[in-house]
Parts: C-alpha cells; sequence; structure tokens
C-alpha cells in the first residue's frame, strides 16, 4: 500500500451470476480526503462502498484498507471503519438516544467514553429535543440525520457514506456537509456516493465518475471541469459517458 493511503483497489471485479456489477476498477483514496463516487444507479457505486466496508466479498481483485487486507483481514479494519447505507433503517420503537447508546456500548467499553459518543451524536444530528421521542415519530430526514451521527460518533479513521444527504431538506443536507468537512479536519477521511452534483463538487477534494462497474474518469472537481470544459459536474459526466 501506497504512502499516505487509506484505501488502495486494484483491479476490483464483483460479478453477480453473469453480471458484473464492478469491472476492473482501481482506486487510491488519500488520508484527508473527501473522495466521492459519481454515477447513475445500478454504477457499481454501493458495491464498491459495500466491499470497502468488508461487507461483500470481491470476485476478483485486492483492496486494502488501513494497510489491512479487506478480505483476509476484514476484523481488523472493522473497529476503524464506520459504513452508512443509503437505505439504512431504524427501530421504531426506540428512542434516538438509547439506539445510539446501545451503538456506543459496542464501540466503548468505558462508560465515559460511550457518554460523550452520544452526546456527540446528538450534536451532529441537531435533533435536541427530539432524540428522546421514539424513532417511528421521526421524518425520513431525521432518520437519516440519526444515522449520519451514528456513523460519525465513534470517529472512524475512515467513513464510508452512501448517499448521506439522501431525504434530507437543504438546511439539514448543508448541516451534514459541515459535519463531514470537520470530521475531515479532524484526521478522519471520507469515501461517499451522491447524486446531487453541486454537493460533491463542493465537498469532495477528488471524485471518481462510475458508469457501468468502470471508473471512466478521476480526479479534482475543477480539474474535471477544465479538462472537458464543462460549467460543472453534472455536464462532465455526460460528456464522458456520451462518447
Amino acid at each position: 500500500m501506497e504512502a499516505g493511503s487509506i484505501v488502495a483497489v486494484r483491479n476490483l471485479v464483483k460479478r453477480f451470476g453473469d453480471l458484473a456489477a464492478v469491472d476492473g476498477v482501481s482506486l487510491r483514496i488519500e488520508k484527508g480526503e473527501v473522495f466521492g463516487l459519481i454515477g447513475p444507479n445500478g454504477a457499481g457505486k454501493t458495491t464498491i462502498l459495500r466491499i470497502m466496508a468488508t461487507l461483500l466479498l470481491p470476485t476478483s481483485g485486492y483492496v486494502n484498507i488501513l494497510g489491512y487486507d479487506a478480505v483476509k483481514e476484514a476484523g481488523k479494519i472493522r473497529p476503524f471503519i464506520s459504513y452508512l447505507a443509503e437505505d439504512a433503517g431504524t427501530y421504531r420503537n426506540l428512542s434516538g438516544r438509547e439506539y445510539l447508546s446501545i451503538v456506543a456500548r459496542i464501540y466503548f467499553d468505558s462508560d465515559t467514553e460511550a457518554s460523550k459518543a452520544v452526546e456527540e451524536a446528538i450534536r451532529i444530528s441537531g435533533l435536541g429535543d427530539r432524540v428522546d421521542d421514539r424513532m417511528k415519530t421521526y421524518s425520513k430526514g431525521m432518520k437519516r440525520r440519526l444515522q449520519i451521527a451514528r456513523a460519525l460518533m465513534t470517529k472512524p479513521r475512515l467513513a464510508i457514506l452512501d448517499e448521506p444527504t439522501a431525504g434530507l431538506d437543504v438546511f439539514h443536507a448543508k448541516h451534514i456537509r459541515e459535519v463531514v468537512s470537520r470530521h475531515v479536519k479532524e484526521g478522519g477521511t471520507v469515501v461517499l456516493s451522491s447524486h446531487n452534483m453541486l454537493e460533491v463538487e463542493y465537498l469532495c477534494t477528488r471524485v471518481a465518475f462510475i458508469h457501468r462497474g468502470h471508473v471512466i474518469f478521476e480526479g479534482a472537481p475543477e480539474e474535471i471541469k477544465n479538462e472537458l470544459g464543462a460549467s460543472n459536474l453534472e455536464e462532465a459526466f455526460i460528456e464522458v459517458t456520451s462518447r
């Protein structure tokens, strides 16, 4: 693994029957980056993220996370990463605080550390007093904010976020972008997927365009736009996929 790299992916392939959801992807993610995966539904973004999160085995290829082989040493990776699924659910009859407390006790042996993590999560979520209400009363956006808080409250070295602002209004999406930026400033690294091109352009240091299981373009947002003569990433993506 190259010095400074948090994630190294080489010739990654994942097949589901005859379908190659990921077909020869290679990526490198450096410490302190917000790295974005951009592509339409079915492009392979979620599959890549799930393999990085050690939740899905690749068909072939190599994935190294924090210096460990993601297949052979998954158990050594998991304490240092967090994963937010696009469709992450909640427990209807638990309050937000109860849910966060259960998660914190899994990660921390110390009651003091667990309590600090819960308070950090409440701050990240912005739920205020509603954190003590049952989650069945939460809106879709409130549930999403709680899940993002759960993913970041442990201060993971690598946060893997699949559509982190899905279902959030403009105000709360901005809040989450600020939370992600703060996490990186405090020493973390983030890889995320998003359909919101403006969000990716604002937040990400580098992006990879994913199309039909392949990386078709990669670079810093400004570099990509300049090279393709595009005014934004949406135009750039359309340009490279229509060639």
